[in-house]
């Protein structure tokens, strides 16, 4: 934290190190106004001593990529306040405490004045100004696993406990700055993760594409990919049963708390009808999605994002109407519609493969007639 802390500050490369060795190297940002400037390099880097956790180190600062000059007077004394000030709230006994807090409190709707959140969120040093999509990680097997015979654990092995699972996670992705964890009680750890397209490339591929008909589906794609490569790392780091949910992306940040309820329902829902080690959506969770989520403008989100393949096919629609209509019958719809049986074949194989989801198969139909109903309760869908 203090590397990068300075290296956002004195826009240069900063190492640390003890007894001569590099404990942490740490690279200026890349989206500030460097141009084309790069420091020289015969240019002498400035060693300066600190003391962290009572030993003895140096801060190496690398000349300044942007080609400013600083005192190295004021570059020490800079330097000497950012250790002095991350130390001071990293030795806080209640700092990881008050993240936790902080983080849950937004995920419940807890926290509604956006300015009073980015203030926050700053003195925890949490960077909430990219898009993020809320995982929901239960990993209750193995953070409230008894201890012995039948013995709970203490709330410190619980918290050690939650600590190795954040770890696994952000070593998992690797940058920690694009995954905020958290844990929240009851064996759960929630991820803010960083959703758009530039964060999660490693887990997209020529398949990929954004969704055209409800932006806050757009990268479940990837999310989901990365989800399930996460829950094989957490699972085989905890040797437990693990299940993850995975919360739409919804804009500003109070849409956390909106995401938060999507990964949990998911989470719920997916552990409850399919079982734990698994990732889960409610896209993917079929009818139990409709009937197990109480909120009805999620459900009509739903149906609009499982439909909306079909928004420009009308002809695709009035067959589904009549189908259903007919109890799925094909020799009563096609003579409904006054067309050949093998066009309503077409079409019904047009359907499936346009949604994903076969009005021949009884699930399936479930699903689509009840999203057509819930389409019908958008507020653009009412007479007038």
């Amino acid at each position: 934290m203090i590397a990068e802390r300075l290296a956002e500050l004195l826009f240069a490369p900063i190492t640390i190190q003890a007894q001569g060795v590099a404990l942490v190297h740490c690279l200026p940002p890349s989206n500030g106004n460097t141009g084309d400037i790069v420091a020289s390099p015969d240019a002498e880097p400035l060693s300066i001593p600190v003391t962290l956790y009572g030993q003895a180190g140096d801060v190496i600062i690398g000349q300044p990529v942007n080609g400013e000059t600083v005192a190295p007077r004021l570059t020490q004394a800079l330097v000497e306040l950012v250790v002095h000030q991350t130390l001071l709230l990293d030795e806080a006994p209640n700092r990881t405490e008050l993240k936790n807090r902080f983080i849950d409190d937004l995920l419940h709707g807890q926290l509604q004045d956006e300015a009073e959140i980015l203030r926050q969120a700053k003195i925890l040093r949490l960077d909430l100004t990219p898009p993020r999509a809320v995982i929901l990680i239960d990993a209750a097997d193995y953070i409230l696993a008894p201890i012995g015979e039948g013995q709970e654990p203490d709330e410190a092995m619980v918290q050690r406990r939650a600590q190795f699972v954040i770890s696994s996670i952000v070593g998992f992705f690797h940058l920690p700055n694009d995954t905020i964890c958290a844990y929240i009680g009851t064996g759960e750890v929630a991820i803010l993760k960083a959703s758009n397209t530039k964060n999660l490339i490693a887990w997209a591929n020529s398949e990929l594409s954004l969704n055209q008909w409800n932006s806050s589906w757009s990268n479940l794609v990837a999310l989901k990919r990365a989800g399930r490569a996460l829950l094989k790392r957490v699972s085989s780091d905890t040797n437990a049963d693990i299940s993850i949910g995975i919360g739409r992306y919804h804009p500003g940040l109070r849409g956390l708390a909106l995401s938060y309820q999507d990964a949990r329902a998911a989470r719920s829902l997916g552990r409850r009808f399919r079982g734990p080690n698994g990732v889960y959506c409610l896209d993917e969770l079929g009818v139990p999605a409709f009937i197990g989520v109480s909120d009805e403008q999620t459900k009509i989100d739903l149906a609009m994002y499982l439909l909306g393949p079909l928004n420009h096919e009308a002809d695709l629609l009035a067959t589904l109407d009549a189908f259903f209509a007919e109890n799925c019958s094909p020799t009563a719809t096609v003579q409904r519609l006054a067309i050949h049986r093998n066009t309503l074949s077409y079409r019904l194989e047009k359907i499936a493969s346009l949604t994903g989801l076969d009005p021949r198969v009884f699930d399936d139909a479930v699903q689509i007639r009840l999203a057509l109903f819930l389409r019908a309760l958008r507020p653009e869908a009412s007479p007038g």
